[in-house]
């Protein structure tokens, strides 16, 4: 009877061994998920022949900035109801939005007085030496935010709470910054124009927050001044990548590497994308990665094929993120990244769309993507939207493994006037 029972116990695993041995092979064989498919649409200009989109919310509305004729001055601009309106500035030339825009509408960035930087500073990147104040935007009206006893600030993205993230200048002196560069800088958080100060890592000096979402988190980073960087459009070596929750500095680790580790969006399930040095970096060189950051994890999300280095700027709530990958001559390339895969925007898009995709800067829970892209006929470099395309591959043919182009002169002379835009740079032709 024993030997019955063990029999039938037996055949009784062995069933569900194979039941489990079956789920497991159905679940490995379900199919992924579809590939997206976009439409794209250019966004103009102000007047002038570039424009760069930076921030989307639900509501479809962006942010950005643009030339105006000339294409001597840049302003920011706020995009509604596929209307492109001019944000202005705070009585100097140029603004300037490297920043997102709530669902109220409300954005944000960095705008020039018509007074002199005392220091000589030219802390915005835009060459005029003018201050530079960091700005929040609603229906017309832009309100400039104070710093922390110094001359300048930016502000990089405003919560729906009103909270508005960013970094601004203490009125002390750092001796170890490199010309003009002479004041530390922190990263701070505005609840109406008044500056709070974030704290920074332990040892660094200077420190900036990109983003921040409605629970009060904010990312960023803290390292310490140098010489202008294209890549964070600001005076800056970022050598821990930081999320601020409850007042405190949490380091989110690295890839391997010491420099160059800064944190740029997060969403509202704290999951964290930036850019992360991988080991063997030195204080000038090194390659960095794009990187996802969830419950105390760094995932690497790697480049797509062979190009050296990436960077993720956007995140969504669904865990969608956006943001460039460069190859060896510094080219660039949008992708969006998802359930574990890196994609190329280009291979997404119309084949006839007479655009290529540059950079993807933000995305919303809609699937939204805008960023930067070249027109390939003209040479002129736009902001782009990407709207989803229901129909999928059978209403759009899209393009299969689109190569980069050879931009123009024109193109490039561009990218290269207005690449403190870009938060990875380009490598221009000599």
């Amino acid at each position: 009877m024993q030997r019955i029972h063990s029999l039938s116990l037996r055949r009784r695993l062995l069933v569900m061994a194979m039941a489990f041995g079956a789920f497991g092979a159905a679940a490995q064989a379900a199919p992924s998920p579809p590939t997206p498919h976009y439409t794209i649409t250019d966004l103009g200009t102000l007047g002038g022949t570039f424009s760069l989109a930076y921030g989307i919310n639900s509501r479809g509305q962006i942010s950005g900035f643009s030339t105006l004729a000339g294409d001597t001055v840049e302003h920011s601009f706020v995009r509604k109801s596929s209307r492109m309106i001019d944000l202005g500035a705070l009585g100097g030339p140029h603004s300037q939005s490297l920043a997102g825009i709530n669902e109220l509408g409300m954005a944000t960035g960095a705008a020039e007085l018509d007074t002199p930087d005392p220091s000589g500073e030219d802390f915005c990147g835009f060459g005029t030496h003018l201050i530079c104040r960091g700005f929040v935007w609603r229906d017309g009206l832009m309100l400039p935010l104070d710093t922390l006893g110094g001359h300048n600030s930016a502000a990089a993205m405003v919560n729906n709470f009103g909270v508005v993230a960013g970094y601004a200048e203490t009125a002390v002196p750092d001796a170890a910054c490199p010309p003009p560069q002479v004041l530390h800088y922190r990263p701070a958080v505005w609840a109406g124009t008044k500056a709070l100060t974030l704290p920074l890592y332990q040892g660094d000096t200077e420190g900036a927050a990109f983003w921040l979402n409605d629970l009060g988190e904010s990312v960023g980073a803290s390292g310490v001044c140098a010489t202008f960087d294209a890549r964070y459009s600001m005076p800056f070596r970022p050598d821990h990548a930081l999320l601020w929750r409850l007042g405190r500095a949490i380091d989110l680790g690295n890839l391997g590497g010491k420099f160059n580790n800064a944190a740029f969006g997060i969403n509202e399930h704290s999951e964290v994308v930036g850019a992360s040095e991988l080991a063997g970096d030195t204080p000038t060189s090194g390659f960095q990665h794009a990187f996802l950051w969830r419950r105390g994890v760094m995932t690497d999300l790697g480049t797509l094929p062979g190009d050296q280095q990436s960077a993720a700027i956007g995140i969504n709530n669904y865990a969608q993120a956006t943001g460039v990958s460069v190859d060896a001559q510094g080219d660039t390339t949008g992708f969006l990244w998802q359930h574990g895969r890196m994609y190329n925007l280009n291979d997404l898009i119309p084949a006839d769309s007479g655009m290529y995709i540059l950079d993807g800067f933000g995305i919303n829970d809609h699937g939204q993507v805008v960023g930067l892209a070249v027109q390939l006929v003209t040479g002129e470099v736009h902001g782009f939207l990407a709207n989803l395309d229901n129909g999928g591959s059978t209403a759009v043919q899209v393009r299969a493994h689109q190569a980069k182009p050879m931009l123009s002169a024109q193109a490039r002379r561009q990218i290269g006037v207005w690449v403190h835009a870009k938060r990875i740079g380009v490598r221009l032709a000599k």
